[in-house]
């Protein structure tokens, strides 16, 4: 998820108001002025008595020349490194991307400029800092920093194996946001293999659709979440940032608004993709669907050995929900 930042640095109150309402991360705000903000809404603000301090957490650099650009480059990577153009050339950038890598907020005039580093070389900066007075020009860098998304290569996944099991923890994971169809979460058994499995926007005669939930499976399964991190559905709480995905492989963040565990009867599925075993134990009912390699919604309860749905691989073990290369089994 990239970062989106609003300099309000001499304070304005209404352009602290602005982006509070854009869903911007902080406000640069003179040294002092964490209090003012804090009276308008909750935003993290970015002084020396703020949520982010420079020299300690960020480091503004003016680049105007190669010994600039090489100066950023060796600031240490735990810190964010905040670009401010002075003749607004795009090869330092490109540069301190290749070199540097993460923690790279370039700060803009413009939305068109925002697009611009959100893309830059397909990878994007992480995050943009806006210095504009237009609140149109807030909110519309905005939503291109929100539609910046990664992208997923989901696979076909041929099912092996539908087993009823009985009774077990479920997770319903209902989220802040309202999912489309083909749209829901990538969740398994293991830290390598996840089905997408469909949110509940489809109707049927017993139940309304909740198109702000997933059904996600049992409670030691893994989620898939931003920037590449597993949880457990189990440790998934209110606030959270979770990943949605659709058919596609496109995403975006939502956040958690509620996670509900019930006792239900259980069934599990297994699938062959790529040389990989899938595999994910959900709740047995009509309701709770995979999505097929059409990008169709199929319940788990009509899956048979042969079918083909849609799922996700990924190498590597896991540590604390960080992807590690070591040598795991889970079986």
């Amino acid at each position: 998820m990239k970062r989106y930042w609003v300099n309000a640095d001499p304070f304005d109150k209404e352009i602290v108001i602005s982006a509070l309402e854009s869903g911007a991360e902080a406000v640069v705000v003179p040294d002092g002025g964490s209090e003012k903000v804090r009276e308008l809404g909750t935003i993290k603000t970015v002084e020396s008595g703020g949520d982010i301090v420079p020299g300690r957490d960020v480091v503004f650099i003016d680049i105007k020349n190669k010994e600039d650009e090489n100066r950023a480059a060796e600031i240490p990577k735990d810190k964010i490194v905040v670009l401010r153009m002075l003749d607004w050339t795009i090869i330092p950038i490109e540069n301190l991307l290749a070199r540097r890598g993460d923690n790279l907020i370039v700060q803009v005039e413009n939305s068109e400029q925002a697009k611009l580093m959100v893309e830059i070389l397909e990878k994007g900066v992480d995050g943009v800092l806006l210095s504009s007075c237009d609140f149109n020009e807030i909110k519309k860098t905005a939503e291109i920093v929100r539609g910046v998304s990664d992208s997923y290569e989901l696979i076909t996944a041929t099912v092996t194996n539908v087993k009823q099991l009985g009774m077990g923890d479920r997770a319903c994971i209902d989220t802040c946001t309202q999912m489309r169809l083909g749209e829901g979460m990538l969740v398994g058994n293991t830290a390598n293999g996840f089905f997408l499995v469909h949110s509940e926007t489809i109707d049927n005669p017993y139940v309304a659709s909740r198109p702000f939930r997933v059904n996600a499976g049992a409670v030691h399964a893994y989620t898939l979440g931003p920037g590449g991190r597993t949880k457990y559905l189990s440790d998934l709480k209110t606030g959270d940032e979770v990943l949605l995905v659709d058919s596609k492989g496109g995403s975006e963040v939502a956040y958690l608004g509620r996670n509900k565990i019930e006792k239900r009867p259980m069934l599990l599925v297994e699938a062959q993709a790529q040389g990989h075993v899938i595999s994910l134990v959900l709740q047995n009912a009509e309701t709770i669907r995979l999505v097929s390699d059409g990008g169709d919604a199929v319940s788990v309860t009509k899956l048979k050995a042969g079918d083909k749905v849609l799922g996700y691989v990924c190498g590597g073990g896991r540590h604390f929900g960080m992807k590690v290369e070591e040598t795991l089994l889970e079986k």
